[in-house]
Parts: C-alpha cells; sequence; structure tokens
C-alpha cells in the first residue's frame, strides 16, 4: 500500500483497517467472550459494530480534511504571505514576517517604512518582497512563476 498516494489510498487504508476491526470485534463478541461464560446477545454485537463504523467514518472524515490541508510551515508556505517593513528597504532591510524579524531585499529601489509588503521569494534567510501597492516606481507584487529548483540556482543576490 505504500506505492498509493493521496485520498484514494487514504480512503482504502481505512476501508481496509476499519473492516479487520470490525471482524476482530465480532469474533471478540461472539467467540471469545461466550468461551469465558459471557453471552452477549446479538443485537448489541450489532449495535457495537454499527458504532465502531460511525467512529470509523468520523475519523475517516476528520483525517481526510486534515491531509488535505495545504502545510502552513516551511520556505513554501512563507511565498505570497503579507508582511510589514521595520525599515526602508533601499532595496536591503529588514521585516516583520508574523512574530519574527527578517532580513529582506526589494526589487524596488526604495521601500519606506510600516509598508505591507508581500513575500515573492526565499533564498537562504532573506526574503525578497514587493509592495502590495503600485506608487509608479516599478510593478506591485507578484509571485514569480519558477520552480524551487530554478529560484536557488539563479543569481545569488543574498550577498
Amino acid at each position: 500500500m505504500l506505492f498509493l498516494r493521496g485520498q484514494r489510498a487514504y480512503a482504502l487504508y481505512i476501508l481496509i483497517s476499519t473492516i479487520i476491526q470490525e471482524a476482530i470485534l465480532i469474533v471478540g463478541l461472539l467467540l471469545i467472550l461466550p468461551y469465558f461464560g459471557v453471552n452477549v446477545p446479538i443485537w448489541v454485537v450489532v449495535m457495537v459494530s454499527l458504532g465502531w463504523a460511525v467512529w470509523s467514518y468520523i475519523g475517516y472524515t476528520l483525517g481526510a480534511n486534515v491531509l488535505a490541508r495545504k502545510p502552513v510551515s516551511g520556505i513554501d508556505a512563507m511565498v505570497g504571505a503579507m508582511c510589514r517593513t521595520t525599515t526602508p528597504l533601499s532595496p536591503r532591510g529588514y521585516v516583520r514576517a508574523g512574530s519574527e524579524l527578517w532580513k529582506a531585499y526589494s526589487s524596488r529601489a526604495h521601500v519606506d517604512a510600516d509598508v505591507d509588503v508581500m513575500i515573492v521569494e526565499v533564498k537562504g534567510l532573506i526574503v525578497h518582497v514587493a509592495p502590495l501597492t503600485d506608487t509608479g516606481n516599478g510593478p506591485v507584487a507578484s509571485i514569480p512563476n519558477t520552480s524551487r529548483d530554478e529560484q536557488h540556482s539563479s543569481i545569488d543576490w543574498c550577498n
């Protein structure tokens, strides 16, 4: 099952594991407990099995929602995030992204302090930002359409 990926693999895993769990539950209630002198009525077996199936479905639904979410950590999650300049960028300075202070580089010649900017690229520990509003000094923020490998192999502006 390791070769399958995505939601279909998750659904298959949940289906197979639920069938196995239900089989173990029924064997336990109908074969093992009577061996020890505990007789369970059939309606209890049906209700417990249905309850277990509902519990498995709830677990599947919650798990599928969590797995479908986009990761919210790491460098890839920073691209497109809004932040605010803490020093003027001309073109280098600092921005605050969340509660963190990052070195920043702006494609524009000058960006004032306390201006909202968007992170368009991350190289090492320096974020490349662009202002959100057009002040006539160049293009407004847009995320470059390059892969991460292309970003790391391009000219190094971090030094």
